[in-house]
């Protein structure tokens, strides 16, 4: 398997107010992870910029326009209470999304090859028309979707282990039958969605919620009892995983109790229904994870299992 790896400094020039937990910093602690020998077969690119077209299959053409039209040249503007733009923001969710964008480019066009995108900002609590959660732009949702537009994915699953529900890419595909959403997180907790009863007009949302305090027991059967089954049926052309770490038991966002071997385990149960369904096609995209040691080590555990290390 060839994993190849997104990224671009243009993150780094995304700022945020002092104290905030989606800053900077947070790339600059996966460089630290991913810089062990271990990955230097790590094939790595810089995320190229997203063209406009591409983000309006999840954004409308008004929204899209909005953010463009406030984005700052100087100082810092607030969005909502979580949400801030600083002058590095646009180009910065810009090649968050051409990112997940080249890795579904890359992989449905070579054989055996998955991604990991690790850029900043989020993305998956974008609707399609409005920015919240620190997200701007929904690229694990753009990225199903061009798969589905630009290479006829007749099945795509968006699996996403953030510690909070990615209420836009349900918004986005809530009546699209060929995406299946799974997701695992913490409830009650932001943004409020994500309850089991939640299931789409086509029954292809599976929300397995889970509750403050649960670990490893809990999150691995929520995946092997409401999820896996229901993806394997599917059997989705392509896996985009929404990758999260702010479930880790260190992160100060939730209330999880989730260890590196969890996000170790569900990446490779992730990659077996890839291999009997997709030819091994995987797009990761970063979402949370804002306590730097358990990102660090997380994403590290997370790639090396893509790299089927």
């Amino acid at each position: 398997m060839t994993t190849l790896y997104y990224h671009h400094s243009a993150g780094l020039n995304h700022l945020t107010p002092p104290g905030h937990p989606e800053r900077p910093d947070r790339l600059r602690a996966i460089e630290q992870g991913l810089s062990h020998e271990k990955f230097d077969a790590l094939v790595r690119h810089e995320a190229p910029v997203a063209d406009l077209d591409v983000i309006a299959l999840c954004h409308t053409n008004e929204y899209i326009d909005e953010i463009r039209a406030i984005a700052p040249t100087e100082g810092m503007i607030y969005l909502d209470g979580d949400t801030a733009m600083s002058p590095g923001t646009l180009e910065a969710a810009l090649r968050a999304t051409g990112g997940a964008v080249a890795a579904v480019d890359a992989v449905m066009t070579n054989p055996r090859t998955n991604a990991f995108v690790g850029t900043r900002p989020p993305g998956h609590h974008a609707e399609s028309m409005r920015p919240m959660g620190f997200c701007f732009f929904d690229s694990a949702a753009i990225a199903a979707r061009y798969a589905q537009r630009q290479y006829g994915a007749e099945r795509v699953a968006v699996v996403d282990f953030d510690v909070h529900h990615g209420n836009g890419t349900q918004e986005i595909f809530w009546a699209d039958r060929r995406v299946m959403y799974a997701s695992t997180h913490q409830m009650p907790l932001f943004p409020g969605t994500g309850a089991i009863q939640e299931r789409g007009d086509n029954d292809t949302i599976v929300n397995a919620p889970l509750h403050e305090g649960n670990g490893s027991r809990e999150f691995r059967e929520a995946f092997d009892f409401a999820i896996l089954p229901r993806l394997q049926h599917f059997s989705p052309d392509l896996i985009v995983i929404s990758a999260g770490f702010d479930a880790h038991w260190r992160d100060p966002l939730g209330g999880l109790e989730l260890r590196e071997d969890d996000y170790l385990w569900v990446t490779r149960k992730l990659m077996e229904v890839a291999d009997a369904t997709a030819q091994g096609r995987i797009v990761s995209v970063l979402e949370g994870g804002y306590d730097l040691q358990g990102l660090r080590d997380s994403v590290a555990v997370h790639v090396a299992a893509l790299m089927d290390n």
